[in-house]
């Protein structure tokens, strides 16, 4: 298999399209309400910071918020986009842009949208790469 590095992270090009598909799948897992897959893009002992919101310590707790928050919304859709990788060391970081649209359950509902920067360190596991920390920046919230 082909191990070519990009230049400036030091990963392979497979080893970039798998963090890619990880920071994706956060996104799908939400918006499908998979919560086995949202699960599995964290570690099990992550750190999820998400400032006015909260932080969660571990993907248990973290899914059960994400779980119980959406679970009174009709369709959403998080969109994750702008993703850059780096290296620091034996450590990988990902930055990356979301922005979310919440639609009601209920016709004539509020629609929420949250705008924002994920701060992510990842860790490749026995289960592939995963999320180690999270810190999200609002940028917007409406």
């Amino acid at each position: 298999m082909n191990q070519i590095s990009h230049p400036g992270t030091g990963l392979s090009a497979q080893d970039e399209r798998a963090i890619h598909a990880v920071l994706i799948a956060y996104a799908t897992g939400i918006d499908q309400r998979d919560w086995s897959l949202f699960r599995n893009c964290f570690t099990n002992d992550c750190l999820c910071e998400y400032g006015d919101f909260g932080t969660w310590h571990g993907a248990a707790e973290i899914t059960a918020f994400m779980k119980e928050a959406h679970a009174g919304l009709g369709a959403t859709m998080h969109r994750i986009t702008n993703i850059v990788i780096r290296t620091a060391g034996e450590a990988v970081h990902a930055r990356s842009y979301v922005d979310a649209l919440l639609c009601p359950q209920n016709e004539g509902g509020p629609i929420h949208r949250g705008i924002g920067i994920y701060e992510d360190r990842l860790l490749r596991t026995g289960k592939g790469w995963q999320i180690a920390q999270r810190k999200f920046e609002a940028v917007l919230i409406e």
